[in-house]
């Protein structure tokens, strides 16, 4: 796996994968697109927040190599069409902690979906997300201090990003104390200049 998580992902979840889910969530493409564009580094910067501490390294670490070998990325079609999320809320509880339902309701407000199907869409690509981190974690060896590090450095380059994802991802935890998704009413209005149009 070359590139950074995020393009990985991205190239994974274009096109049919789009198509997919829009008819699964009876959502048109455009939303779910934006939807996915905004999840996906919403998801990675609270798992790199999570990873920050030894201890979290250690258990997203463990959490890969038991449940997250990145077999679900050679049948994504597969896993996104059974409309069964897998292991989606228990990820998301431990990503968000009990501010899930308040990142989805901002994540749809900003998207157009209405929050339910921002709920269940942040649930399917939860998996991914581990998934796409667990294979590379395999195929570079990482351990729990070497994962960190490049979660580490992918919310870095995601805050330096110029394309607007930057200001989103510091707000993720603008205020320094360790509480991703503090500030939602401030994220959803980054999440709607970013992509409303």
């Amino acid at each position: 796996m070359s590139g950074s998580i995020l393009d990985v992902l991205s190239q994974q979840l274009g096109g049919d994968v789009v198509k997919q889910l829009s008819a699964q969530l009876g959502a048109d493409e455009g939303s779910v697109n934006t939807a996915i564009t905004a999840a996906l580094p919403m998801l990675l910067g609270g798992l790199a927040k999570n990873s920050a501490t030894p201890q979290g390294a250690e258990a997203l670490s463990s959490a890969l190599a038991r449940d997250h070998d990145g077999g679900i990325l050679d049948n994504l079609t597969g896993f996104l069409g059974s409309g069964n999320a897998g292991a989606g809320p228990n990820i998301l509880g431990h990503v968000f902690g009990g501010k899930t339902d308040t990142v989805a309701s901002a994540l749809g407000q900003a998207s157009g979906l209405n929050a339910g199907s921002a709920g269940s869409l942040l649930a399917m690509l939860a998996p991914v997300v581990m998934g796409a981190l667990g294979r590379t974690q395999q195929q570079s060896g990482l351990d729990s201090g070497g994962l960190a590090n490049m979660l580490g450095n992918e919310r870095a380059q995601l805050e330096q990003s110029s394309s607007g994802l930057g200001g989103l991802m510091r707000m993720l935890d603008f205020d320094g104390d360790g509480q991703v998704m503090d500030n939602i009413g401030e994220i959803a209005g980054a999440l709607g200049s970013l992509f409303r149009r």
